[in-house]
Formats: structure tokens, C-alpha cells, sequence
């Protein structure tokens, strides 16, 4: 990804964003509900997205995966409708690596045809692709028929009278069927494969990821809790899932986001990474691992960047929700200091429930100064999810999915936002269109200005400890041009005195004197005098940011 640019990622799932079917039925089928197209994500689609801010667009759900819709008239075996979370299925329930999900495609004998176009189509605009990689588990059922010649399915050449071995693909039950604590009809498993949250026995339960197979990458799970490495030879599933990541990269694919990375040894990335590097050195590659102790070895595998949920997201939700001072938002960037511009910051995400549903913040525009915050801190990605933007507030129960305050990934349904943002724009509401512009500004801000992109960050919370509770303020510089933020947490407007202390003139290289300062959102002029140790009056409405720009 560009190193002089930020990078501002657009995560949104085809099935859902451009179904534009109203009046979604509970658990509704592909007929009663719809399903989002390739084909619809258009130009013009396509050239609002990036008008938003954004660089990078993450298609979510692209890869073939088990649902109970009936596509075997097209060769592609069905799946058994008891081991499918859901009507549409689980996105991450791969069975088939190399073959597009038949869901999307207005033709579905030109699924992959519609799917190099769709990538075309974003380079066109001036954006780059993004897609899934799931390395830990795959379908239960899973079978290629798109797999190019001369590599064999996951699975055919296992010892299926062994619970491990280092050339089995999976991990099996022996001597035992598949047995889970629930219902799956006549749904037949014998021997048993361990299921992808590494429940290595024949019963997992509803809330288990009972729905996949973990695949062995040569690391033998012992009883004793012990994880023994076995990696010489090179495992199977290694030569297995490097010629997957090959495959895609080879269609123009820009990066990839790697589903539960930390659920795969570091030995394998550092294999995989350095092969697909060899030969597509741009591409990058994004890794969900939630466990920060965990980060820095994933970096050193070979990852360009990393989720920053446990650390970034859990803090920020906190201050949004008023359970946690926004001084807090200091210690968990420095928690990351060293390694800050490989730490992805997000807000939202399919997993993650949406700021505006009632078991977040209710309010959409309370995450506005926690969006300036992740946008405009440092020189690392920022994603943003589709409908965030319009404050969706996903408290449908569409059928799998829960009343949680997430948007499903299970079901066929519309998201009546995006429908509103994207396809039918009259109808936005003035909220709706006042949050967008919000982002718009913000984001844009974070993609145009060198000293976000570029420049160097001041945390000005040692020295303003009156904001400590409510607002969280930093300075950014590169050479002559400086942004002064203040994020304001509170649900008041309020009138702030600022110290910049003597530190941040010199390790900023910043001049004393009055200077010329405008609003980055609203373009409002001013005169601020920046003087050593001393206060700058700031007014800033409630839960929102001020950006000063200052050319020196």
C-alpha cells in the first residue's frame, strides 16, 4: 500500500450492500429476500465510495462458501442445510478456495468473469481490492471444482485412522462420528474432524464454529495442552493454502485480509508471506489477531498490518460510551508505539456491533470524535464499515443472527441505509446526510493532508490534564504544515484552554508567534498565538472535532 498516503479501507459484503430488496422476511430465502450483485457495485458506485476518503475497498464474502441456496444445476455441490449457520451461510465457511460465490453473480456461470470485472472496476476508480484470506478452518463439506490441475482437494491424501499427523490436512476424531449437541438432522461425519474454534473432539455445541473443519498445519495439540511443531518436512496445508494466496494475487488482488491469523503458527506465515512477496511485492497483507502480546511476532512473520481491537477499539468504545476517560487513549497507543504504523484502527467491522444500535452508543454521532482519533493519529490504516456512514443501527433480527446490534453475515437481507446512501439518495435523512459529510470531511482530511500522512505526532495530554475526562487533544506536523486536533467526548460544547509545552515546539520544530489557523471542517480563519508553555482558547461543539491547520 502507499507509503506517502494514507490508507483508508472500505469493508463492505456484495450479498448485503447492493440488495436493494425492501421488506426483508425473518430468515427469508435468496428468493423472499435478494441477494446483492457484483454487477451493481458500478462505476458510479464505485466513484461515491472513494469520494468518502477512501483507498482501499475489502469485498467481503467473495470466496464460494456453504449456504442452503441450490446451485448444483450449475455443478456446485450443495451443502446439507444442517451444518449452515443461516439461509445464506457463513462467509468464512469456505468450500471451494478458488471459486467465487455463486450468490453474487448475475450470470453464475460468469462468476469469476464478474468478479475480475468488479476489480477492474475498482482500480478504474482509482481504489484498490482487498479480499478475504481464511487460513484456520473451511467448510465441512468443503470440495473444489474450481481448483486448477495438478492440486488435490483438502483432505484426499489424509490418514483418516489417525488423530494427527503432519501430513493430514485435517485433524480427525478416530473411530468416532460427528455427534454435536444440537440438531443437524441426518448430516453424517465419520470419522469426526476437529471443529474450527480447535474443539478437537466429535461434540461441539450451538456456539462453536460447528459449522468448519480447523486444518493442521503440523502442529500436534497434545492433552496436556502442549502444541508440538512439526514443520520439516514443509506440512501439506502449507504448499496447499501459499498456491491459494498465489491464485488470488495473480487476478490483481491488492491485499489481503487474513481471517483469525493468530489461530496459525507464525512459521507458516513467515513461509507463505516470503513466497507471495517473491513474486507480488505490492501486495499487503492485514491480520486479525486480537491478542497484543502476540503482535510483534506476527509482524516479524511477515504482516504489513494488524488489527488494533483488544488495544484501539475496546479503549475507544469505552470513552464513547463515558466508561473510560479519554486520557485512557494514551496509554494504548503507546502500548504500540514502537510498531504504530502497522496497527489497523477501526470502529466497526462485521464482527463488531454497530455504534448506532442500542447496545453500543445509540447515537451515531458520538463515535465522531473517536473517528477523528483513529483518522488523524498517526500514519496507520484507518477501515470503516459500510453503513457507518449513515449510522446504521443493524437492531433487526434477520434470522440467524441475533437481535445483537451486528448486521448479519448469515442471512439474505438489505441494509436500509446503504440502500438509502447508495441507490436511492432522496431519501437519506437530514441526520443521515450530516453524519456522511462528517465522514467525508474527516476522512478526506486524513487521505489529503502530508501531515497525517506523513508527519510526526504530539500527544498533548501530559501537559492539558483538565481534558483528561472528556476530550483527548494531539498535534500533527510534517515540515512547514501543523494540525492541532481536540476530539471532544462530551455531549457539551465547551471552551478549552490548550497548553502546547515547550517539548512539542522543539521536537515539532514549530515557530512562536501568531499564526494564520483554519478549520479544516467548516473552513472557519483565525489567529491563534503559539507561545511556549501557554494556552490556545479552543471552542468545540459537543461530540465533535476541531482540525486547525496552520502553515508556518
Amino acid at each position: 500500500m502507499e507509503s506517502k498516503n494514507k490508507i483508508v479501507i472500505y469493508q463492505l459484503l456484495p450479498r448485503l450492500f447492493s440488495n436493494t430488496v425492501p421488506n426483508c422476511v425473518y430468515d427469508g430465502t435468496i428468493e423472499e429476500n435478494g441477494c446483492g450483485k457484483m454487477n451493481d457495485i458500478d462505476m458510479a458506485v464505485l466513484n461515491q465510495i472513494r469520494g468518502l476518503g477512501i483507498s482501499h475497498v475489502w469485498y467481503t464474502g467473495v470466496i464460494r462458501h456453504a449456504t442452503t441456496t441450490d446451485y448444483s444445476q450449475y455443478g456446485i455441490p450443495r451443502q446439507h442445510p444442517g451444518i449452515v449457520k443461516g439461509k445464506a451461510g457463513s462467509p468464512y465457511a469456505i468450500t471451494d478456495y478458488y471459486d467465487v460465490d455463486p450468490d453474487l453473480a448475475t450470470n453464475v456461470e460468469n462468476r469469476m468473469g464478474e468478479w475480475e470485472d468488479l476489480i477492474a472496476r475498482t482500480h478504474e476508480a482509482g481504489m484498490k481490492v482487498v479480499m478475504d484470506f481464511v487460513p484456520n478452518h473451511l467448510a465441512r463439506e468443503y470440495k473444489s471444482i474450481c481448483k486448477p490441475n495438478g492440486i488435490k482437494d483438502f483432505g484426499d491424501d489424509d490418514n483418516i485412522d489417525k488423530e494427527f499427523s503432519a501430513d493430514n490436512n485435517y485433524y480427525y476424531c478416530v473411530g468416532k462420528p460427528f455427534e454435536p449437541y444440537f440438531d443437524c438432522g441426518d448430516y453424517k461425519e465419520y470419522p469426526a474432524k476437529a471443529t474450527g474454534n480447535d474443539v478437537f473432539n466429535n461434540r461441539p455445541v450451538r456456539n462453536d464454529w460447528y459449522e468448519t473443519v480447523k486444518l493442521n498445519y503440523g502442529v500436534e495439540y497434545t492433552q496436556d495442552g502442549r502444541k508440538i511443531k512439526h514443520f520439516s518436512p514443509i506440512p501439506d496445508t502449507w504448499h496447499k493454502m501459499t498456491a491459494i494466496l498465489l491464485f488470488w494475487a495473480s487476478k490483481g488482488i491488492d491485499g489481503f485480509r487474513c481471517d483469525m491469523a493468530e489461530m496459525v503458527p507464525t512459521e507458516f506465515w513467515k513461509y507463505a508471506i516470503g513466497v507471495v512477496k517473491k513474486q507480488y511485492p505490492n501486495v499487503d497483507i492485514i491480520g486479525e489477531v486480537y491478542e497484543p502480546s502476540l503482535y510483534r511476532d506476527y509482524l516479524s512473520a511477515g504482516f504489513d498490518y494488524l488489527y488494533d481491537k483488544v488495544g484501539m477499539y475496546d479503549c475507544l468504545r469505552n470513552v464513547i460510551c463515558g466508561l473510560n476517560p479519554a486520557s485512557d487513549i494514551t496509554q494504548r497507543w503507546q502500548w504500540t508505539d514502537d510498531i504504530q504504523d502497522h496497527m489497523l484502527y477501526f470502529l466497526e467491522n462485521h464482527d463488531e456491533q454497530r455504534i448506532a444500535s442500542d447496545f453500543f452508543a445509540s447515537d451515531p454521532f458520538k463515535a465522531v470524535p473517536a473517528l477523528a482519533v483513529t483518522a488523524l493519529f498517526g500514519r496507520n490504516p484507518v477501515m470503516i464499515y459500510s453503513g457507518q456512514e449513515y449510522g446504521e443501527r443493524a437492531m433487526e433480527q434477520e434470522g440467524f443472527s441475533g437481535h445483537d446490534g451486528r448486521t448479519t453475515i448469515f442471512d439474505y437481507w438489505s441494509v436500509e441505509s446503504i440502500c438509502r446512501g447508495f441507490f436511492s439518495r432522496d431519501d437519506l435523512t437530514t441526520d443521515e446526510q450530516r453524519l456522511e459529510m462528517t465522514y467525508k470531511d474527516i476522512l478526506n482530511i486524513a487521505r489529503s493532508e502530508k501531515a497525517v500522512s506523513e508527519g510526526k505526532v504530539f500527544d498533548l495530554m501530559y501537559v492539558n490534564q483538565h481534558l483528561w475526562s472528556k476530550q483527548f487533544a494531539f498535534l500533527r506536523k510534517a515540515k512547514k504544515e501543523m494540525l492541532i486536533v481536540v476530539a471532544n467526548f462530551s455531549s457539551n460544547s465547551v471552551n478549552l484552554p490548550l497548553i502546547i509545552p515547550s517539548h512539542a515546539f522543539e521536537y515539532l520544530s514549530i515557530k512562536e508567534g501568531i499564526c494564520d489557523a483554519v478549520n479544516l471542517i467548516g473552513n472557519a480563519h483565525t489567529k491563534l498565538c503559539l507561545i511556549k508553555d501557554t494556552s490556545i482558547h479552543i471552542d468545540i461543539l459537543p461530540n465533535n472535532v476541531l482540525i486547525y491547520k496552520i502553515v508556518f
